[in-house]
């Protein structure tokens, strides 16, 4: 329940919204800024679409105030909530524009409860974030950038929505998973590349060899010191690896594995894994089987805990994108979601 309305149209609460975005109207409900305040109402509202949707996730409490507030890699954002007249939320909008490879991304996100579906709502919302998104952009000096909208294959009605607005596909993720009751091959990275458990000292270490490993990737992001350690709520230390080379006195970082451990999820999706969250080899370290080896350590350690098996998300520019190096080691798909894009 939310009672904190005050009717303001303009000049959003701290971290809610950027300068000039106005809110969305109508529908009969009390529009208002998303805050950290509200996350507890936000995440009673996604409980109810996820419960509707049986993605093979649930979002915490912690999950979302990491995901949805956390603002330091944003140019600006604007984020919106609606409150129905008894005081329960029904719907929400975030839209996130920040600077990525090549280009700025508009990262729009948004929900409706079951219950007010099919009454255009949706549109509404996203008509609104794509005018958020040029505000934001317009304040930041950018003319060119692309609204970027994440759903799951099965969701026929917001790709139709999507399309209309103007969006086509323009990247497919597959999420895979590996049975850790089948055996594990023996790999060692070549040369004097040894694997070797998550260091804290060498955290900052990783991110510029993150940075580096990413530079050129489509939509990759250069990672400040504030926002590598974002989103970090299900991180699994004792699950991520590093790769050093100590070829000289000085050892630098070759690659790296950050693994977190979702277990809100187990229940959904039906099995208990290690998620491999991140995955980067820098490019003097390519084809020495740097990669190989951090996750097959990485998944020794999720059967060492338990763990039924070990999943991660890929991603290409082609809905039968290879797998290659995932579909080797056993990885096979779950599931399937889309990126829809277009220019804002």
């Amino acid at each position: 329940m939310l009672e904190d309305y005050d009717g303001a149209t303009r000049a959003p609460a701290p971290g809610a919204g950027g300068t000039g975005v106005e809110l969305p109207q109508g529908h009969g409900l009390r529009w208002q800024w998303l805050t950290v305040e509200s996350n507890a109402a936000l995440v009673e509202l996604l409980a109810r679409i996820e419960e509707h949707d049986d993605p093979p996730y649930r979002t915490t409490l912690e999950e979302s105030a990491e995901t949805f507030v956390a603002v330091g890699a944003d140019a600006g954002n604007a984020k919106v909530i609606g409150i129905d007249a008894d005081g329960v939320p029904r719907a929400y909008a975030i839209v996130r524009v920040r600077p990525t490879a090549g280009t700025y991304r508009a990262l729009c996100d948004g929900g409706v409860d079951p219950a007010w579906r099919s009454h255009g709502i949706g549109a509404t919302l996203l008509g609104w974030q794509l005018r958020a998104a040029r505000t934001i952009l317009d304040a930041a000096g950018q003319d060119n950038a692309l609204a970027v909208v994440h759903v799951e294959d099965n969701m026929t009605h917001a790709q139709t929505m999507l399309r209309l607005a103007g969006f086509v596909p323009t990247r497919w993720y597959t999420e895979m998973r590996r049975d850790l009751a089948l055996p594990l091959p023996e790999v060692q990275p070549k040369g004097k590349v040894t694997i070797e458990p998550w260091d804290p000292a060498l955290d900052d270490a990783v991110r510029r060899a993150h940075n580096d490993a990413f530079k050129d990737q489509w939509g990759g992001e250069q990672h400040t010191a504030e926002t590598w350690l974002q989103g970090r709520t299900y991180f699994a230390p004792q699950w991520s690896f590093i790769a050093l080379d100590r070829t000289s006195d000085r050892a630098r970082v070759a690659g790296y594995l950050m693994s977190g451990r979702y277990e809100g999820d187990w229940e959904a999706q039906g099995w208990t894994e290690g998620y491999t969250e991140i995955l980067g080899v820098r490019e003097e370290w390519r084809g020495m089987r740097v990669a190989t080896a951090l996750l097959v350590t990485a998944m020794r350690a999720y059967a060492a805990d338990g763990m039924e098996y070990a999943g991660l998300g890929v991603d290409s520019p082609a809905p039968d994108g290879d797998f290659g190096l995932f579909g080797q080691l056993g990885y096979e798909p779950t599931r399937h979601s889309l990126m829809f894009t277009r220019a804002v």
